[in-house]
């Protein structure tokens, strides 16, 4: 099993992108990736493009991006895992290198979620559970499903609403210092609690917008990569897990236990505890769709204890210079969350982070070299985990 480097990567502007089409906003992408790894699309020997589609005009993403690009007749695929659909592409493209089934991969997440009307879209991603269960039966819109989350959180523990507003005040803060963010403007607790209620205690501004956008990496085995480049950074490791498709059939709403599982895969492979695993990390990027699902990802991620993962947010510890920074380029919450390349862009974010290559204002100090990605499809139905290094893997 070989060891696997990401070599370049590419990321577009997030929001409202109708002014070009599904394979344009993609090239975008790709084409930094190419140019940051210093190779050509003849270079690439497999690419998989990660895309949940259901709101656009396309039904072979995979096929279009690839002609667009210049990058058939290599091999490909469409990988859809919900919100965490492009992590779930980077997997299949970081097991090809490792297998050795390939020694370059390239791997594109895309969306353009305003090909459709914003109700329909909201429909349609309220669609992501127990479907004829939760959805025909109770009407529950994603929103719903994180407020029983949120509902619960609160009833167990204590949580105030200031608390989740701490959240998206941060995310806000960096979202306002990241070029490629949806949304570049800081808020207010006071703007946050006068926000219009989606689904209680949720607000508009605990949750992550409608989003067209797209983000590339290039990957590489450890042979090449050190042919093309003397700054890679390696997958350390991936956690992979599953949650139950009805809500009802779990145990405990006030954590993800796809997403735990997943972080405690991910550490095993990489020899790190759980207790106190914040301390290895310079950054993390973690879901938040909603601002409670950031919350949650703390404790399931081992950076704070059962029902203290809201006290690092009222502390103000996840901001740069705290404890642990995360979502230093905005998140979800403000960055955006173009379904298909979530996964992606966070990868992008963490490896510019580690490389010091991130934007003005939301650079960490890197002392560690390592950074962590956290990235839930649906509400819990799949959860990726992923530990990046600048330091060489053992194998």
């Amino acid at each position: 099993m070989r060891n696997v480097a990401i070599i370049g990567t590419g990321h577009t502007k997030f929001g409202v992108r109708t002014d070009v089409n599904l394979q344009e906003l993609a090239w975008e992408a790709v084409k930094q990736a190419l140019e940051e790894a210093n190779i050509d699309q003849n270079e690439i020997q497999y690419f998989v493009v990660g895309n949940v589609g259901n709101w656009s005009s396309e039904e072979l993403p995979a096929v279009i991006v690839g002609e667009y690009c210049n990058l058939t007749p290599k091999g490909t695929m469409r990988v859809e895992a919900a919100c965490s659909t492009g992590s779930a592409a980077i997997r299949d493209a970081y097991l090809a290198i490792k297998s050795g089934e390939a020694d370059i991969a390239l791997v594109v997440g895309v969306e353009q979620m305003h090909q459709a009307p914003n109700p329909q879209v909201v429909e349609l991603i309220g669609r992501a559970g127990g479907y004829f269960w939760e959805f025909e039966n109770f009407g529950l819109t994603f929103p719903g499903y994180y407020a029983l989350h949120s509902s619960a959180y609160m009833a167990k523990y204590g949580m105030k609403e200031e608390d989740l507003g701490k959240i998206a005040i941060k995310n806000h803060y960096y979202g306002a210092k990241n070029p490629y963010a949806q949304f570049q403007k800081e808020i207010t607790m006071e703007e946050y609690l006068k926000s219009k209620p989606v689904a209680y205690p949720l607000k508009l501004l605990d949750s992550s917008p409608i989003t067209d956008g797209a983000a590339a990496i290039v990957l590489a085995s450890e042979e090449v990569a050190k042919k093309i480049t003397d700054s890679p950074v390696w997958i350390v490791s991936q956690g992979v897990a599953s949650g139950t498709a009805n809500l009802s059939r779990r145990t405990d709403f006030t954590h993800i236990e796809a997403a735990h599982i997943a972080a405690q895969q991910a550490y095993k492979r990489a020899r790190i505890e759980f207790d106190n695993a914040w301390k290895n990390f310079d950054v993390a990027d973690v879901h938040d769709c909603f601002t409670i699902a950031e919350i949650m990802a703390y404790e399931d991620l081992g950076f704070a204890k059962r029902g203290e993962g809201y006290l690092l947010a009222r502390e103000e510890q996840t901001y740069i210079g705290g404890k642990i920074p995360v979502n230093v380029d905005g998140g979800l919450k403000a960055k955006g969350h173009p379904i298909g390349a979530t996964g992606v862009s966070m990868a992008v974010s963490i490896t510019r982070q580690l490389l010091y290559r991130a934007h003005k204002g939301t650079q960490v100090e890197v002392r560690n070299g390592m950074g962590i990605t956290h990235n839930v499809g649906g509400t819990g139905h799949y959860a990726y985990v992923t530990i990046y290094s600048t330091r060489r893997p053992s194998t």
